[in-house]
């Protein structure tokens, strides 16, 4: 029964933390846009091919990553 004065406070803690976490997120609008989301999420717009080099980011034509370099020998 001893053990439950530690426990009980610690519960408590971790829950207002998940608590204020929640409202964290609701104050700093990471759930404006779940419609928006879901749209995207199953659009097909680049299944049949990968997404042109400007919309790639910066890792596109990035020197250190693997395969042949642009010429075709190694």
């Amino acid at each position: 029964m001893d053990v439950l004065i530690l426990l009980v406070p610690v519960s408590l803690g971790l829950g207002l933390l998940g608590l204020g976490a929640f409202v964290w997120t609701l104050r700093h609008r990471q759930y404006e846009d779940p419609k928006g989301d879901a749209a995207r999420i199953l659009s097909d717009r680049w299944d049949d091919r990968p997404a042109p080099s400007a919309e790639r980011g910066p890792q596109a034509g990035h020197p250190d990553r693997a395969g042949p370099p642009p010429g075709g020998r190694s």
